[in-house]
């Protein structure tokens, strides 16, 4: 009696597999290369420079805030499996950390990219002088990291084609310098006395810098939305709005405006709240489903709330 494999068992490991840590497989039962991302924005920059070379698995979905996110046991394995783990450093994703450092002891590859886009610091409130992790509100830095994770990419994950990966990255990094041109024409219509910003928390140094903005402040005076403002930081930045004429306060849309509505109280003048997509990418159909779309609704978001009419 010939005894025959059982057709489905290859399969059936694989899911296996899968419920036991997250180990991609191919169809033939193949273990496939797995590039495991933290947060959502980088996911999005990381699967157009991947490609179909490797699997992505995005820790965080759509609308999670990267400060106060917090992994389950089944990504924390998948993290500790994987091929290579990019994450954005700079203390953003202040509850995965220790995975991300636990994996990177016990020998996988990882990669910081906050680290290495020449970060700034925040000049102001409680984080002042701490680095500042919200590198991808500047296109051009976002751009130097698509080539940072292309090469990381091809060094460390076996089995993907070097070319493939570096044709999506240059594929991909023209779009990013599209962004960056069209961004710059449009807050050019902006006058330079209104280049100024008041946000929900300090998130969009990296712009302002790129592009020419003042930060007047923000309504939490930190650069994570963990933190709260005191009645004193309110009144102080309030007298700050009305001394420089703001327009509008800009709050990110996953989190409540109440303290933007508090602030606009707060002074005498009328300010509008206008909210942006800073922290995370929504799902699709949500307005910025995409890197560059949160980037264009954005820019579109500030023109529009600082007076011109694009």
């Amino acid at each position: 009696m010939t005894i025959r494999p059982l057709p489905l068992l290859p399969s059936l490991l694989c899911v296996l597999a899968l419920g036991a840590g997250g180990v991609s497989c191919t169809a033939g039962g193949q273990d496939r290369p797995t590039v495991v991302v933290t947060t959502n924005i980088l996911g999005d920059i990381t699967r157009n420079v991947v490609g179909e070379e490797a699997d992505v698995t995005v820790l965080m979905g759509p609308g999670a805030d990267p400060h106060s996110f917090g992994i389950s046991a089944p990504q924390a394995a998948s993290v500790e499996q994987a091929d290579l783990v990019v994450y954005n450093g700079l203390g953003l994703e202040e509850n995965v950390l220790r995975h991300v450092e636990a994996a990177k002891e016990a020998g996988v590859p990882t990669l910081a990219v906050g680290d290495a886009v020449d970060p700034i610091a925040y000049t102001s409130g409680e984080s002042a002088d701490e680095p500042d992790p919200h590198f991808w509100t500047d296109p051009e830095r976002v751009h130097r990291a698509v080539g940072i994770i292309a090469d990381q990419v091809a060094e460390h994950v076996k089995g993907v084609d070097r070319k493939s990966v570096e044709k999506n990255a240059s594929g991909y990094g023209g779009e990013i310098t599209e962004l960056t041109s069209w961004m710059r024409t449009a807050f050019d219509e902006i006058p330079e006395g209104s280049r100024q910003l008041v946000t929900n928390h300090h998130v969009f140094g990296y712009l302002a810098e790129r592009f020419g903005f003042r930060i007047v402040g923000a309504v939490i005076p930190s650069g994570t939305t963990l933190a709260s403002p005191s009645a004193s930081d309110l009144r102080s930045l309030a007298e700050a709005v009305e001394k420089a004429g703001v327009k509008a306060v800009f709050a990110d849309s996953s989190q409540p405006d109440r303290l933007a509505q508090v602030l606009r109280s707060e002074s005498r003048i009328d300010v509008d709240v206008v909210p942006l997509f800073s922290e995370s990418l929504t799902e699709k159909g949500k307005g910025a489903a995409t890197y560059l779309e949160m980037m264009r609704a954005n820019t579109r978001s500030i023109a529009t709330g600082l007076g011109t009419t694009e």
